[in-house]
């Protein structure tokens, strides 16, 4: 016996004593006993449950119609009688969970407690992992045990996890022990056992897969369980969301594709000759079901974390995708092709197509635009389920040949596209014109033409875009004006960040739109947070500064009021930066006004301490000079390391994610170097070698983005000597210990 606290625990569970039948019972009313008193369940679900998840009652995996109706499937419908647990066990373990939950135990105690109740197990891990009661307990054990007790637990139950991982309780208990190995494996403990233990799992997956698939609770085991042997995040949101906010930022070219980055999953030491394994295994036994899958809302969703996964491996993924596309013989015959085109309108299927796309390597992508896609891409656009894949074909273009295909057919269609609100197929479009840089300027002419009627002034540009449901929802468009108070759209304000990324000869119509806003819709704008990002698009695009100070103007007065806004704060610093200095000093006389209370918002130490507000309030004069000193020092960078403003070749565009720096961007992360320390001025410039950027990221809680740049020694030299030019503590014996002649 072991004493904690009040209660005496025996180690092993006592084989002759008696017991009480009724524990862990369920009643008829919904309760159980437990610890001498009556419980409720407190689940939502158990309405649902009872009569199903009770002792001795049928366990029915839950599928959708697509695989339940279907009679042809080569996999038998599996059941199973799931068997009471024993009145002695469960009075057992109801005395464990009342010691390991309700008191504190030393580590140890507590790792040997879980350890011999585990034990007690073995033979009965079904019947304990599918109980409602006793299957909180037992993940309870999975989280506090050693892990040679958690792999001797799994590999015991491991024939029967696929029958575990199908049922409403024992997924949990799946789910635990899985995250209770990758927690182990992050720590580097033993990757032999654990390998070995994933090693019986993945087999006993792979002899019945399509019923753990296609089970809502099975098919999320499985996507954790492939998750683990890649080494990825169990808790993904970019492996287990449908739409996460990162693959939206990846298709409009702001984040860089995934198959673009160097393991992007791999953050715990992983499995990848398991992965293929298991996925092969999984897709050879469905091989018959392949159809079922296909448009199954669970088996799409593992196929679709499978090939995430798998992004990169060229090689798997030539083999792994006809599977999944139903070719035989790794062709796309024209049979196929019609029957693709049906399935695109499926809403499992469709999400299984983007993902496809966008691992795909790039010769099955060629194939897939030029044998399937070709000629149907209105039609697909048109589609409330197909126009998301069209987004994601357009998205993960590859080169000019394909863009161009796209645009032939879709680049006279965009007034149309609107029309029908299939507002991201031209979104996508637009970025992968500017990513791929060619039909720049027809793009943007297109656009022109969907949202402005023959001779009118190009000031509707904007307007219609940032509410582009709103103007095309309405029946009476020549009257329709800006729409106070309505929220605008997610994807118009996306399709003008995009724009405004272009060059400058091609976007004069939008630049003259902007600038032609009144105040009080630049103020709707920006404090919108879709809005506020189109504002600080237009003031990083290559509009001149003459035309962005004529946006700044229409601010006056209202500088303090935005400050204080989350969205309105990044307009109010964006605009500090490309401001002149009388600007600047409006701006900080404004916030000066509510220092107080911007003090007290998440962004306003950040703005503070940036513009100086308190150097500004003591001496205004002295912070003029540093301003004036700043507008100097870029005036000498420009005339030193100007662009030469060569256009980059197709061929350099399409290699950007892949390049160096550039001078020029070199000369952007140094610039912003001098605005930090000239606005601290008491921090030594060398204090901080090598040169970081200071930029901040949006919604970073703070964190600052730091990185290191390469610099070649004359470029090194001359921007040090500058910069040093307007820092007063840096001295000739500093720039000495550095090798550097100051002139």
């Amino acid at each position: 016996m072991v004493a904690i606290g009040s209660k005496a625990l025996p180690l092993r569970r006592p084989k002759n004593c008696d017991l009480i039948a009724k524990c862990s019972m369920v009643g008829e009313d919904n309760t159980y006993i437990h610890d001498g008193r009556r419980r409720n369940m407190g689940r939502k679900s158990f309405k649902k449950m009872k009569g199903t998840d009770t002792g001795g009652a049928t366990s029915e995996p839950h599928k959708s119609k697509h695989y339940s109706n279907n009679q042809e499937s080569s996999v038998p419908h599996t059941s199973f009688l799931r068997q009471q647990v024993d009145p002695e066990t469960a009075k057992y373990f109801a005395e464990i969970s009342n010691v390991i939950e309700g008191t504190e135990i030393d580590m140890e105690e507590r790792v040997s407690i879980c350890g011999n109740a585990l034990e007690e197990t073995k033979g009965k891990e079904v019947e304990l992992a599918t109980d409602y009661i006793i299957s909180h307990t037992l993940q309870t054990l999975l989280q506090g045990c050693s892990l040679d007790q958690l792999c001797t637990f799994l590999q015991n139950c491991s024939k029967d996890f696929p029958q575990i991982s199908m049922d409403r309780s024992g997924s949990h208990v799946a789910e635990t022990a899985l995250r209770s190995l990758a927690a182990y494996l992050q720590e580097n403990e033993n990757q032999y056992l654990i390998e070995v233990t994933l090693n019986d799992i993945c087999r006993a997956i792979a002899v019945n897969p399509v019923d753990v698939m296609v089970n809502c609770h099975g098919s999320h085991v499985l996507r954790s369980l492939l998750c683990l042997c890649k080494g990825a995040p169990l808790d993904s949101s970019d492996i287990h969301s449908k739409k996460s906010s990162a693959a939206l930022a990846q298709r409009f070219n702001f984040k860089s594709s995934r198959s673009n980055e160097s393991g992007p999953y791999g953050l715990l030491p992983g499995f990848p000759d398991m992965l293929k394994f298991l996925v092969s295994e999984i897709l050879k036994a469905a091989k018959k079901d392949t159809e079922i899958l296909q448009v199954d809302q669970y088996g799409s969703l593992v196929l679709q974390t499978a090939l995430k996964l798998l992004a990169g491996y060229d090689e798997e993924l030539m083999n792994i995708i006809p599977v999944i596309l139903g070719c035989k013989g790794g062709l796309i015959g024209s049979n196929i092709v019609k029957r693709l085109l049906s399935l695109m309108k499926e809403t499992a299927f469709s999400h299984l197509m983007e993902i496809i796309l966008e691992v795909a390597p790039d010769t099955l992508y060629n194939e897939l635009l030029t044998n399937v896609f070709r000629n149907s891409l209105f039609e697909m656009s048109s589609h409330h389920c197909g126009n998301f894949v069209i987004q994601a074909l357009i998205s993960h273009a590859r080169n000019e040949d394909h863009v161009a295909l796209i645009w032939k057919e879709l680049g006279t269609k965009f007034k149309d596209v609107f029309g029908m609100g299939k507002f991201g197929v031209v979104a996508s479009l637009l970025a992968a014109c500017h990513r791929i840089h060619t039909h720049e300027r027809q793009c943007c002419q297109a656009l022109l033409g969907a949202v402005c009627m023959e001779n009118e002034p190009p000031r509707c540009i904007v307007p219609r875009i940032l509410f582009l449901d709103n103007y095309f929802y309405c029946k009476d468009k020549s009257n329709w004006d800006w729409p106070n108070g309505a929220r605008m759209h997610t994807i118009g304000t996306l399709i003008l960040q995009s724009a405004f990324r272009l060059p400058a000869d091609f976007i004069h119509a939008f630049i003259s739109s902007m600038t032609s806003l009144e105040e009080n819709q630049l103020l709707d704008t920006s404090k919108d947070s879709g809005g506020a990002r189109v504002i600080e698009a237009f003031l990083d695009s290559e509009a001149s500064g003459k035309q962005k100070r004529k946006l700044i103007v229409k601010f006056k007065g209202h500088f303090g009021e935005l400050s204080v806004i989350p969205s309105g704060s990044f307009t109010v610093e964006k605009c500090f930066d490309v401001s002149s200095v009388s600007l600047r000093e409006v701006i900080v006389s404004e916030l000066l006004d509510v220092q107080a209370e911007l003090s007290k918002t998440k962004q306003g130490p950040h703005l503070l301490r940036k513009f100086d507000v308190d150097g500004y309030a003591k001496r205004p004069d002295q912070w003029k000079s540093r301003q004036t000193s700043r507008e100097s020092a870029y005036n000498d960078f420009i005339s030193t390391f100007g662009s030469n403003g060569r256009k980059l070749s197709n061929k350099e565009a399409n290699s950007t994610h892949n390049r160096p720096k550039s001078q020029q961007e070199k000369l952007k992360d140094i610039r912003k170097e001098i605005d930090t320390h000239l606005n601290a001025p008491h921090t030594p410039f060398l204090a901080n070698k090598p040169f970081k950027s200071s930029g901040r990221k949006r919604h970073s809680d703070g964190n600052e983005s730091r990185m290191f740049l390469k610099l070649d020694s004359n470029f090194l030299e001359g921007s040090f000597a500058l910069a040093c030019k307007f820092v007063r503590v840096c001295d000739v014996e500093e720039a000495a210990v550095c090798g550097i002649n100051l002139p």
